[in-house]
């Protein structure tokens, strides 16, 4: 059977200029990069009164044994499409981390993918190079202040802000710079975090527009004076420079589905370690061409969705008109006890037992005041009568759920008609969409009631520094920014080893970092890193390129 990079490769592109022009993106809106990649000028394309809906695709907990999130949100996106929906898909672009780690590339797969899927997997359009460079030339120019005579009084203990690399490295997590002498500045400790966790690339995707984006990037804190007094890009007075290495990068990226559904691909945040969700912008600019925008948010619902909901709706002014929850037999399994190796064969009490994961996830978004579907994605492996069963139960929990088949049947074929159907009905239907939580409730309380509410734990421990941090988010007027949790995405609580919907647990807070230019607290818990390391065999061994410059090995 033919793999992802084989079947991309094998499609027939049209020139993303015909895509543009059936998305009703005028010609002078278009800067091309080669003849099937674009960035697209949000200024130049007129604005619509009546926007279209957006449709959140999230999943339950991600598993070894796979998901399809990215396939099925494209897969989606083509059926709609198809149904004669004028369509149009909003996705994260990948990190080089997961791509030569061990996740692989985030363009979906099989024949419901975005394309070209290894240009996108690799540098695209080099947005990310920027976001790295704009974070990085912010670093050396907070140790080249403190060198100069450190007329701000910033202390060199108490810097928060961090270098970042877009790949997995774990031996840079903690690092000592200045070494060598006076003229090598000022010797403290350091870290590198990965480029998808940044500060930079969370404002780079909340900004809507130049003007907001430079005032994110004034607002962010880099560090503390002698005194504890905060220090921001303002204080400085750089975030003029940072603008300007992000503006380019700032317009959104246009690409096509092996079906021919525009596609923007722009922003990648984790969800783990960071909110999530692609560029506001990018949705706002498809809100605008289409009836229908697609998009996803990362991981499980516990973490990308919910961030969605009560992080970006707010800032984007925009809430879901429908959530699809994607599902597997095989991760249903895990999820049940099942061993991974025995994941094809039969075992209906397995996948009873891993039922009790989907169904808080489908508790936790009809608590947004949204009514779900459930996506089941179907692997060679499942059985009729499998697929028969998860049927009947997501319809006696009260969920409308549809098969889909858009790995093999994707590229505009039925495989997606069914969901697609139970979509449009679903944003027909009235939805009552709110946040989980006030603004007004303390930094405290909003993870209290994100661990109860969402995780199902008992309550949640803050470390002695994570107090501290909070009398500080307190004392500098930060306690009206939402929440964002940086947790494992393998299980509801902080430990990844409790599969299924654990109970009985409370999450542990070891640390507070306030994003003031993003606009939101991080809560770093549990052994979740900012910086992940690679596996002990990395997707990077089975890469290569043949002599004719084709790539192999990315999947």
């Amino acid at each position: 059977m033919a793999n992802d990079l084989d079947i991309s490769r094998a499609a027939t592109m049209q020139p993303i200029t015909s895509i543009a022009a059936a998305a009703g993106i005028p010609d002078e809106a278009l800067e091309l990069y080669g003849r099937y990649k674009a960035k697209v000028d949000p200024h130049r394309v007129p604005a619509r009164a009546e926007k279209g809906k957006v449709v959140l695709v999230t999943a339950m907990s991600p598993t070894p044994a796979g998901e399809g999130k990215s396939t099925v949100t494209v897969g989606l996106g083509d059926a709609l499409a198809r149904a004669g929906r004028r369509t149009v898909i909003a996705l994260r672009e990948p990190s080089l981390g997961p791509v030569l780690g061990m996740k692989g590339g985030a363009t979906g797969g099989g024949y419901s993918q975005v394309i070209p899927m290894e240009e996108i997997n690799l540098h695209f359009t080099g947005d990310f190079h920027a976001i790295t460079s704009a974070n990085n030339a912010l670093a050396a120019l907070v140790d080249n202040h403190i060198f100069q005579g450190n007329e701000l009084g910033i202390d060199p203990r108490r810097i928060t802000f961090r270098r970042v690399l877009d790949m997995n490295d774990r031996a840079l997590r903690n690092v000592v710079i200045g070494l060598g002498g006076p003229g090598q500045g000022t010797p403290r400790e350091d870290g590198f975090d990965i480029t998808v966790a940044s500060e930079v690339m969370a404002v780079f995707c909340l900004a809507t527009g130049i003007e907001d984006l430079t005032a994110r990037l004034a607002r962010i804190t880099i560090g503390y004076t002698y005194d504890r007094r905060p220090v921001t890009v303002a204080d400085l007075g750089v975030q003029g420079a940072l603008t300007l290495l992000l503006k380019d990068a700032l317009k959104p990226n246009l690409v096509q589905t092996i079906a021919g559904t525009p596609a923007l691909v722009h922003g990648g945040p984790f969800a783990n370690i960071a909110h999530g969700c692609n560029s506001v912008i990018a949705t706002s600019l498809a809100r605008d061409l289409a009836d229908v925008v697609v998009t996803e948010a990362g991981f499980g619902a516990d973490l990308g969705a919910e961030k969605y909901m009560d992080i970006t709706s707010r800032v984007a002014e925009v809430s879901p008109d429908a959530v699809v929850v994607v599902a597997t037999i095989r991760a249903l399994k895990l999820h049940g006890g099942v061993p991974r190796d025995r994941l094809d064969e039969s075992n209906p009490a397995g996948l009873a037992a891993g039922t009790a994961n989907l169904r808080r996830h489908l508790r936790n978004i009809a608590k947004f005041g949204l009514n779900p579907v459930v996506a089941i994605n179907r692997f060679t492996s499942d059985t009729a009568e499998e697929l028969d069963w998860l049927l009947q139960w997501c319809s006696e929990a009260g969920a409308e759920a549809a098969v889909t088949d858009v790995w093999a049947g994707g590229g505009g074929g039925p495989g997606g008609d069914e969901l697609a159907a139970k979509v449009l009905g679903a944003l027909e239907k009235p939805s009552s969409f709110a946040p989980l939580y006030p603004l007004q409730m303390s930094v405290e309380e909003k993870i209290r009631t994100v661990v109860r509410e969402i995780y199902g734990a008992d309550d949640v421990e803050f470390s002695v520094p994570a107090l501290r941090r909070l009398e500080e988010i307190k004392a500098n007027g930060w306690e009206n920014f939402p929440v964002c949790m940086a947790k494992t995405q393998y299980s509801f609580s902080d430990d990844a080893s409790k599969l299924g919907a654990p109970e009985g647990f409370k999450v542990h807070v070891r640390d507070l970092v306030p994003k003031t230019g993003a606009g939101f607290i991080v809560a770093l818990t549990g052994a979740v890193m900012t910086m992940p390391g690679l596996p002990k065999s990395p997707a990077a061994l089975r890469m290569g390129v043949a002599p004719d410059g084709t790539p192999s090995g990315l999947f």
